[in-house]
């Protein structure tokens, strides 16, 4: 019998996500798929997601094996090219490029191809991660202008605080000023500017960990929104432990009982992916009631507190987030993001859907 550990992948909850998504704006979606689709898998993803107009991602691999797939969406890199060797693969597999550096443009006229490339050109409105700054936007722009291999350009940004109280404010104004100058496409909304800020819609939204049924926002549900979680991750309880007031248990001893108590041992682990920093208390289902882990997350096990479920032993299925377990409260009790818990999912967890 194989470890009972297993990532669900629910594609109804994709599709309905992305169906939240539609009914929130009319600007074309670009699906953010990057990072193995945020940890749902690529093509698994792309699958439920195929009604979106486009998909965004890092790797040209991945975008080739999207085209290879039969995919014919505008396919984003939002890192665009790295080399002038890349761009040979981006002219065969039409791929659009995120043009963000000087650099980048230096190297265009290694494009083996004349006037077929689209770019999407980032304007660094207040990230200061990539991207021109608003005095360099009209040189850079000009230069694409002229160059053979470009087709079209569309404008976008991005923002560093739709999910926070600073909101969107400075950075779009900045932004819809260096637009103002340029016709073309604009794109600026991630998941949180999408379902808070309309203004911010323009030509394409750029929607990702909702549609994986996360909620961008600390103080609001991802249930309220109507979203549905994607990914379950659930294990059973392998053994159980009694406690005397005093004993303490795993690795460093970081939880000390203060009563008699009764612990399980979940076969799930940090080399599974589960965060070994996730501290006292985070919340964890066992056979559909919270209760909490204990202790210190070990590689390939950790515990859980059964005092209050005498009803569950070994073999009771645990649930660690996804459905009745939403992913962000997890990782807000483990001091991260949904987003990091996603993606750390690792390959030897074995996935159905």
């Amino acid at each position: 019998m194989p470890r009972p550990i297993q990532a669900h992948i629910d594609l109804n909850a994709l599709e309905n996500n992305l169906h939240v998504a539609r009914r929130a704006t009319s600007a074309r979606i670009m699906a953010v798929i990057k990072a193995n689709a945020y940890g749902h898998g690529l093509l698994r993803a792309a699958e439920a997601l195929a009604d979106a107009d486009g998909f965004a991602l890092l790797d040209i691999q991945d975008a080739v094996r999207l085209r290879e797939a039969g995919y014919r969406q505008t396919l984003l890199l939002l890192e665009g090219f790295f080399d002038a060797s890349d761009l040979e693969r981006v002219a065969e597999y039409e791929l659009t490029c995120v043009i963000h550096s000087v650099w980048q443009i230096a190297l265009l006229d290694a494009y083996p191809r004349r006037a077929a490339l689209d770019v999407w050109l980032k304007v660094n409105s207040g990230m200061h991660r990539l991207g021109f700054a608003p005095a360099q936007v009209a040189e850079a722009m000009e230069t694409l202008r002229r160059h053979a291999a470009i087709r079209e350009i569309t404008l976008m940004s991005h923002f560093s605080d739709a999910d926070e109280a600073r909101g969107v404010s400075g950075q779009l104004e900045l932004f819809n000023e260096v637009a103002s100058a340029y016709r073309g496409a604009r794109s600026l909304a991630n998941s949180a500017a999408l379902l808070r800020y309309p203004a911010t819609h323009g030509d394409w939204v750029r929607p990702g960990i909702m549609l994986y049924g996360a909620s961008p926002f600390a103080e609001i549900s991802a249930q309220s929104m109507g979203l549905k979680p994607a990914m379950t991750l659930s294990s059973r309880i392998i053994a159980t432990q009694d406690l005397s007031a005093g004993e303490r248990i795993g690795y460093g001893g970081l939880f000390c009982a203060d009563r008699s108590m009764r612990i399980g041992i979940v076969a799930c682990g940090y080399a599974d992916g589960y965060p070994r920093h996730a501290q006292n208390g985070t919340p964890v289902l066992v056979d559909g009631q919270q209760t909490q882990l204990l202790g210190r997350v070990s590689m390939d096990m950790l515990y859980v507190d059964l005092t209050a479920l005498p009803q569950a032993g070994a073999g009771s299925e645990v649930v660690l987030w996804g459905a009745g377990l939403p992913i962000e409260q997890v990782a807000t009790a483990a001091g991260t993001i949904s987003y990091e818990l996603m993606c750390a999912l690792t390959a030897r967890v074995p996935v159905r859907v």
